[in-house]
């Protein structure tokens, strides 16, 4: 799918756990890299050139004439760093294949895609990244190619913010009642991304505290409150419930693994102890009805199985790292309540300091509109990597790969972020061969059936 870069971070993730090793600390910012031109490069295409459809001139034209008539009188708040006077002026830009707007997005959606290939050599299925490390060969070029691109970018992720902020703003304004569409309960998983290469080893034992360590940060926000951000209790936590999908049950199999390598007990529905067997039936919504499994998280303080969502992505990672308030870098704060993002001088804007705020609401628009500051955050955060990636460079520490042993027995569990939302993968070794393997993406997530419980997935829950 599009997301093989993910995929392939998050596999050498839980394999660099079984297999005990550590990739040299350029290798993991290369890794970085590669991924924050990732979330800059998606984000913008599906933002710009298939989110917006929904928001411009053409298609509020046809659906709702009043809405654009009062947008031709509003006067845009941000149109000092966007350019446009009106809101409608902003959305002409978002027509599809005319737009100003639309036509850069395609533009900068090639240029983040030509950083992401100076990091990982292919878009989408990376050729560069192993587990051990990476193949990219660390010259000056590298980084110094990236970061003229990176830069032509910079502006574009600024007035992306400012038109957003008007467009959604406006819509909550012209259409009361319109925070209620997509609206859900405030259930939201962040597996967290980016990895800070002076903490992280990948051994489970220390998973907890190089978890905290990482750029975005880990957690499961329930009704708005922080439940945990500690990464073993998040893997401890998963549960692969059936209900509504065509597939055997496992729970009388033996288990896989038994206990974590903290000595805690593993779940029989836990990824580590899945097997899938599928039994095709006729459709039945009163029984079975999809080939999804339903991923669960489990809160022992509940005894619930909850239906977490990704919030599209952005929303989640935005609102779990501003609740831990623990990232504090030169480009991104966590303050608590928000995330300050601070991006530098571009070819026409000034240096720029952009505040995302926790929303009141888990919904449409707070999902889209978290979209663009993600861009930017992945903007920012890729100038430090940079910067680091660049330090290392010039002292000589230019390894890239680190050799090792498959061992005859092992298990491992890869944290990340696809750009969609949380992603997780599960490697059990037995007499040094895979034995069990399971990726858990958003789409699982998100698009779950009913489960055991009577619950449904988010995708469900919303139609």
């Amino acid at each position: 799918g599009i997301c093989g870069d993910n995929h392939t971070t998050c596999s050498d993730y839980a394999q660099q756990m079984a297999y005990g090793v550590k990739p040299p600390p350029l290798a993991d910012y290369i890794v970085n890299l590669g991924e924050a031109a990732e979330y800059m490069f998606d984000h913008t295409i599906f933002q710009d050139n298939l989110v917006f459809v929904d928001f411009c001139e053409a298609m509020v034209k046809a659906t709702n004439p009043g809405v654009l008539a009062r947008a031709e009188r509003t006067e845009a708040p941000h149109g000092d760093i966007h350019g446009y006077r009106t809101i409608a002026d902003i959305m002409r830009a978002f027509n599809p294949f005319e737009g100003e707007v639309y036509k850069e997005a395609l533009k900068v959606s090639r240029v983040t895609r030509e950083m992401f290939c100076l990091m990982e050599g292919r878009h989408v299925h990376p050729s560069t990244l192993y587990p051990g490390g990476v193949g990219t060969m660390p010259q000056p070029t590298t980084f110094t190619d990236y970061l003229s691109r990176l830069m032509r970018v910079i502006d574009f992720v600024k007035k992306a913010v400012a038109m957003n902020d008007d467009v959604f703003d406006f819509f909550y304004e012209a259409l009361p009642g319109y925070e209620e569409v997509g609206r859900r309960r405030i259930l939201l998983g962040c597996w967290g991304a980016f990895q800070d290469p002076t903490t992280v080893d990948y051994r489970y034992e220390t998973m907890n505290t190089w978890g905290k360590q990482m750029y975005v940060t880990p957690g499961i926000i329930v009704d708005g409150e922080l439940v945990t951000n500690n990464l073993v209790d998040i893997n401890l936590g998963l549960r692969i419930l059936l209900g509504s999908s065509y597939y055997e049950d496992w729970v009388n199999e033996q288990p896989f693994v038994t206990h974590d390598p903290l000595g805690n007990p593993v779940d029989m529905r836990h990824p580590w102890n899945q097997t899938t067997v599928p039994v095709p039936q006729k459709r039945d919504f009163d029984e079975k009805y999809s080939w999804v499994m339903s991923p669960r998280w489990y809160d022992r303080r509940t005894d619930q199985h909850l239906a977490l969502d990704t919030g599209g992505g952005p929303l989640a990672r935005l609102w779990s790292t501003a609740l831990n308030g623990l990232v504090d870098t030169p480009y991104v704060k966590a303050t608590g309540h928000s995330v300050r993002i601070s991006l530098p001088k571009g070819e026409s804007l000034p240096e720029t300091t952009l505040e995302w705020h926790i929303p009141q609401w888990s919904n449409t628009i707070e999902r889209d509109r978290a979209r663009p500051y993600f861009i930017a955050y992945a903007a920012a955060m890729a100038l430090q990597f940079l910067e680091e990636a660049m330090g290392l460079v010039r002292a000589g520490e230019t390894k890239v790969f680190q050799n090792y042993e498959v061992p005859d027995e092992a298990i491992g569990c890869g944290f990340h972020e696809a750009v969609r939302g949380v992603l997780s993968h599960h490697l059990v070794i037995k007499e040094g061969k895979i034995a069990n393997y399971h990726p858990y993406p958003p789409t699982p997530w998100n698009a779950s059936p009913r489960d055991m419980y009577g619950t449904p997935g988010p995708y469900e829950d919303a139609v």
